[in-house]
């Protein structure tokens, strides 16, 4: 692939949103030591995408410009760098891009240990979804909520999942329902019957006064909160959280973060946890296989070519997609 050129979408500086996306060809990337070359079948758009063009992690990301966006990824192996044993031309994988490097659309270059292997029978859009949003539920529920996915809890964890017909959110209450779990659900009235269908035992829409005070139509306090939605405070959350009651939010603001070392430093027993996802390959793992067997699926929004990319960023920017935005070669 050495010197061939390929289309991709890229922006020059922060700001501007979809209008300072760029229609450009640059060459397809060469795969280093323990890096394959994947041709690209499709990407998932992340508010993370955006968030990083708008600048909200200066002076971390990105790296330099021009940037090239999209973490999440599926296609097939062209190619393999030095020192890869696990991948071979013709594999069909879903992988994260690294961010602190250039992603793309058609052609990408992954690490070998974040690239997992997917059944050909496996199309790239029922799994593109779950390097991040898919990985960060699977923290979320896993690691900082404590709810065992084989359902051998002994004790019914109560849980509530804001946004949960988005991205992040429809993950999580799948994910949840495979514990030992009461999942009390919060999103539009559009969503409502889709969140049902998900699995969620009780489902809030967000517009009304229960709703917006988050409030369990069953009356029942939550031991864990996976916040997905931006824009609501402490004390909304603080009432309906049980004793030992904490707040896990995807997307920490300045204030969460403050109220995060308040909680620490009070030694309260209701606390606020920020979480940064850590993509790790077995994860990955065991979510393609939850879709492999059935367990698990890809809601998806909106399918765009790579020529209608400034709509797919738009829409993500929008903040109201339901599931999935997947950008397709």
């Amino acid at each position: 692939m050495a010197g061939k050129l390929m289309k991709a979408v890229q922006y020059n500086g922060y700001g501007q949103g979809p209008d300072g996306l760029q229609h450009v060809e640059v060459p397809i990337p060469t795969p280093k030591n323990d890096e394959v070359l994947l041709k690209l079948e499709a990407a998932s758009l992340n508010p993370f995408d955006w968030k990083v063009q708008k600048g909200m992690l200066r002076p971390f990301l990105p790296r330099k410009f021009p940037h090239i966006p999209a973490s999440d990824v599926a296609g097939e192996v062209v190619e393999v760098g030095p020192g890869v044993t696990n991948f071979k031309a013709g594999d069909k994988v879903v992988a994260v891009v690294n961010p602190m490097v250039s992603g793309c659309i058609v052609f990408a270059v992954t690490k070998e240990n974040i690239t997992v292997a997917r059944p050909s029978k496996l199309s790239a859009d029922k799994v593109v979804g779950l390097p991040i949003a898919g990985l960060t539920a699977h923290q979320a529920i896993t690691q900082s909520a404590g709810v065992k996915l084989d359902g051998s809890g002994k004790k019914k964890t109560n849980i509530l999942i804001t946004a949960a017909s988005g991205g992040v959110g429809h993950y999580a209450v799948q994910l949840a329902k495979l514990g030992n779990t009461h999942v009390t659900a919060t999103c539009g009235a559009r969503n409502i019957e889709l969140v049902k269908n998900l699995g969620a035992d009780e489902v809030l829409d967000y517009k009304t006064p229960d709703g917006a005070a988050l409030r369990s139509p069953s009356g029942i306090k939550y031991d864990a909160v996976i916040h997905c939605a931006t824009g609501i405070p402490w004390s909304t959350f603080e009432p309906n959280l049980s004793p030992n009651g904490k707040v896990v939010d995807i997307t920490p603001s300045p204030s969460a973060l403050v109220t995060f070392a308040l909680k620490k430093l009070t030694l309260s027993k209701k606390q606020l946890v920020p979480l940064m996802v850590i993509p790790k390959s077995e994860n990955l793992q065991y979510l393609v296989n939850l879709v492999k067997e059935g367990k698990l699926k890809t809601i998806i929004d909106s399918k765009y070519p790579l020529g209608k990319a400034k709509d797919a960023w738009a829409k993500s920017i929008d903040g109201h997609a339901t599931g999935k935005i997947i950008v397709e070669p």
